[in-house]
């Protein structure tokens, strides 16, 4: 197993580990406080757990080398797992949605003062660890971290609206004619709903992307054509087609050489070109080479 894919693994079991302890903190407290807000954050947090697995699953299935069923591997696994984390985010804010909807219509209690506190503490360990899952996502460049990333991330601005919400409803009670202030954690709800919707959105496209074989950006496709075009022999570059396989990529490209080439010097420079692409850029897994010969006009 590569070390890139140890690290995403290594943060997904943290993730998981922080997830269910913050779940069952915050169900307690939403509960005991009579703050739906802090209920819809638990929920979250719940959501978070099974991402966190799916993501340890798929990291794990990605992991395990080509065999004559699978022959260029089991990368797509980090796809998949990215595509269902993004699912599960778009999932859960319509459950937070339609649960805030019922709350803000249904009478309920004041929420208590010291569920702020809980609050804080959740908003600042799911933002730091965001953050932190979040680079190593990038710096491994798995679409499926990044993903599991914006899951904490959508639990740390559900908190941040509750503290607003319940905020709010606390002072409305205090000093605005005291009832009728009581819903304004659940409407805190249905606006990180709509942010956590979003989120979601957005980190599906890019998992959907690897699995349609979706080309990199130019810049990407520069590096490589450049890293070919600088080996001694050749003469020019032509096709080049690059899909991405999990946290890898896979190279095919067409390389125009002298014509009066030795098939035996062609196979020769192909291996060249594979050997300086992939020294060029690390990510790329597999090259293949096509070598045609150099004509003019």
């Amino acid at each position: 197993m590569s070390l890139a894919l140890q690290r995403g693994i290594r943060a997904a079991q943290i993730g998981l580990a922080v997830n269910a302890a913050l779940a069952l903190t915050k169900l307690i407290a939403g509960i005991v406080g009579n703050t739906y807000a802090l209920i819809a954050d638990a929920v979250d947090s719940i959501v978070d757990i099974f991402s966190s697995a799916v993501v340890w699953g798929g990291l794990r299935v990605a992991s395990k080398d080509p065999d004559e069923a699978y022959p260029f591997g089991y990368g797509r696994a980090e796809s998949l797992a990215a595509s269902l984390v993004s699912l599960m985010l778009v999932g859960a804010a319509v459950f937070i949605a339609i649960e805030a909807v019922q709350e803000i219509r249904r009478p309920h209690l004041t929420p208590a003062p010291w569920t702020l506190i809980v609050l804080v503490g959740v908003m600042a360990i799911k933002w730091l660890w965001s953050r932190k899952v979040h680079a190593v996502g990038a710096d491994i460049d798995s679409t499926a971290v990044k993903a599991d990333a914006w899951h904490h991330m959508s639990d740390a601005i559900t908190s941040a609206a509750a503290f607003v919400g319940i905020s709010i409803a606390l002072l409305g009670a205090r000093y605005a004619g005291g009832s009728g202030w009581e819903s304004a954690d659940d409407w805190a709800a249905l606006l990180a709903a709509i942010v956590i919707l979003w989120n979601g959105a957005r980190m599906l496209q890019p998992a959907l992307h690897d699995l349609m074989d979706r080309a990199p950006g130019s810049e990407f496709l520069g590096q490589v054509r450049r890293a070919a075009e600088g080996v001694e022999g050749v003469r020019a570059t032509e096709k080049l087609f690059i899909r991405k396989t999990g946290m890898t990529y896979r190279v095919t490209i067409h390389v125009h050489a002298d014509p009066a080439m030795s098939l035996r010097d062609a196979h020769i420079l192909g291996g060249r070109v594979k050997g300086a692409i992939r020294t060029a850029v690390p990510q790329v897994q597999s090259v293949l080479v096509h070598m045609e010969p150099y004509e003019t006009g």
